[in-house]
Formats: C-alpha cells, sequence, structure tokens
C-alpha cells in the first residue's frame, strides 16, 4: 500500500497545513505565498514521484500499483492540460494587445487602448507591457499620472505578470483545498502593496494614495485581463491606504535572512515525495 499510502498522506499534509497555518500567515508576504504554494507543489510532486515509481515494485500490489499510478497519471494531465489552456490565453492576449497603437507617457511606453474608461495594467509574461487607457491619461494630472505609471513599473520590476501566471494555475488545480480563496486574494492584496511601496521610491506617498482613490473610483474599461491593473476595483481600498501611508520600518538583515530561510525550506518539503524514489525498488 506504498503508492496509496503516499497520496493519501500528501493530500492530508495539505490540508493539515492550511488549517494549521492560513489564519496565522496573512498580512505577511512570503508567509502567506508560502502555505499558498506548499501543499499543492507537495501533490504535485507526490503524483510525479509515483508516475516515475511505476506500477510495479516490491512494496506495491498489483491492482494498487496501476490504481494509484492511473490515478496520479490523470492528475497530471488534467493540470498540466490546464497549464497549456493558460498558457494559451496568456499567447492570445498577447496578440490582442499587439494590435493597440505604441504611445510614450512620461517617459513609460506601452500600447494605448482608446477608451473613456480609466484603465492602466501590466499585461504579458515576463517581458509585460503597459496597456493604458486614453480615458486614463485624460482622467489624471501629470503628477497623479506619473503616480500610477509608477505603481505598473513596480509590477513589471518584480514581474508579477509572470509569477501570479502560475500562482493561478496553482490555485485553479487546488481549488478545492481549504482557505484557498481567501489566500489568493491575500495574495493579491499584498501584491498591490508592495508594488505601492516600491512606487514611492519616486512619487510622494500622498500623491499615489489620491491617485489610487481617483482611479479605483472611476468606471471601468471593459478590456479583459485586468488582474495586474492598478484600477481593478477592490473592496480594501482603506487596507491599501493605510499600509501606503505607514512607513515601515527597516527590515533588519537577521530577519530578512530567516524570511528567505523559510523559504528555502518549504520550497525543500515540497520536493520531499521525490525523496521516496529511491526506495521503491
Amino acid at each position: 500500500m506504498m503508492h496509496v499510502s503516499l497520496m493519501l498522506s500528501a493530500i492530508a499534509l495539505a490540508i493539515l497545513l492550511r488549517f494549521i497555518l492560513a489564519q496565522r500567515c496573512m498580512n505577511n508576504w512570503l508567509a502567506t505565498l508560502a502555505i499558498f504554494a506548499v501543499p499543492p507543489l507537495l501533490l504535485i510532486t507526490t503524483t510525479l514521484a509515483i508516475v516515475i515509481m511505476g506500477p510495479h515494485g516490491h512494496a506495491v500490489t498489483h491492482v494498487e500499483g496501476w490504481l494509484s499510478y492511473c490515478m496520479s497519471w490523470s492528475y497530471l494531465l488534467i493540470i498540466f492540460g490546464l497549464l497549456a489552456r493558460l498558457g494559451w490565453h496568456a499567447r492570445c492576449s498577447m496578440q490582442y494587445i499587439e494590435q493597440f497603437p505604441q504611445i510614450t507617457v512620461q517617459g513609460s511606453q506601452g500600447r494605448l487602448l482608446d477608451d473613456d474608461a480609466v484603465f492602466s495594467a501590466q499585461m504579458g509574461m515576463w517581458s509585460s507591457q503597459l496597456v493604458i487607457s486614453q480615458g486614463l491619461i485624460d482622467a489624471l494630472d501629470p503628477d497623479h499620472l506619473a503616480a500610477v505609471l509608477a505603481h505598473e513599473k513596480a509590477h513589471a520590476h518584480y514581474r508579477d505578470t509572470f509569477w501570479f501566471f502560475w500562482l493561478g494555475w496553482l490555485q485553479r488545480i487546488n481549488f478545492w483545498l481549504p482557505y484557498g480563496d481567501s489566500l489568493w486574494q491575500e495574495l493579491l492584496l499584498l501584491r498591490e502593496i508592495r508594488a505601492d511601496r516600491w512606487a514611492t521610491q519616486s512619487v510622494e506617498r500622498l500623491t499615489l494614495a489620491e491617485s489610487l482613490v481617483q482611479v479605483i473610483a472611476s468606471p471601468l474599461s471593459t478590456v479583459t485581463a485586468v488582474n495586474f491593473s492598478c484600477t481593478a476595483p477592490t473592496s480594501r481600498l482603506n487596507r491599501r491606504i493605510d499600509a501606503l501611508l505607514d512607513i515601515p520600518a527597516e527590515a533588519s538583515e537577521s530577519r530578512f535572512t530567516l524570511q528567505w530561510s523559510v523559504v528555502v525550506c518549504c520550497t525543500i518539503f515540497s520536493l520531499m515525495p521525490l525523496v521516496s524514489i529511491p526506495f521503491h525498488y
């Protein structure tokens, strides 16, 4: 019963991790990211390990071996089929925005959306492009427009379009895990807060806060794929504004090292099922 036990243990551990740690990880970027990503990655590496080990082995019966093997293959085909579908949609989105004329706004190059609604977003994958509407350009004065552009540059700096493509995939394939939606929404919010704070390196905090209030209160464009839009509607505007106006204390080097050590440990933990492969034969 080795393969079935491995599969059930991974599922139980993934659920248990979410139940125990999800509520405690809110408000912290790396902690939220870890508890969001580790459980689905644990399930993926477990099914991958079972596929690599195959349906045969000394500790596996014939029926149990083929059952777990076929279930693992089915799971991998489904999740990677969904990944291919998401990749195709991303490619179609990029082809769609290539139709928009190029524009340079305050030194930032992007694509102009001929729409009266307020809209700006980074779209693409690793090298994303700025898409900005004429309505946004007309609605804001130069200082507030510069603040919005700084926010969008932050998304490009952190490669948010690339990383959240993969995180969005993890969210879709393991939607049934507890606290999945709340962790996802928290990640989206923390991503925006991170972009806001990065933007304050070049614009005033108060100016950026005023820009957020103006654009979020404006009608949205009908353009799809606004996941990285500064203008996307949010019910947590107050939290973004509070985080923006609250000057964070300088993070110590030891705290920074500890945070990344936790991320490394979580990554290693999610790969642990692969360690069982040599013991299969």
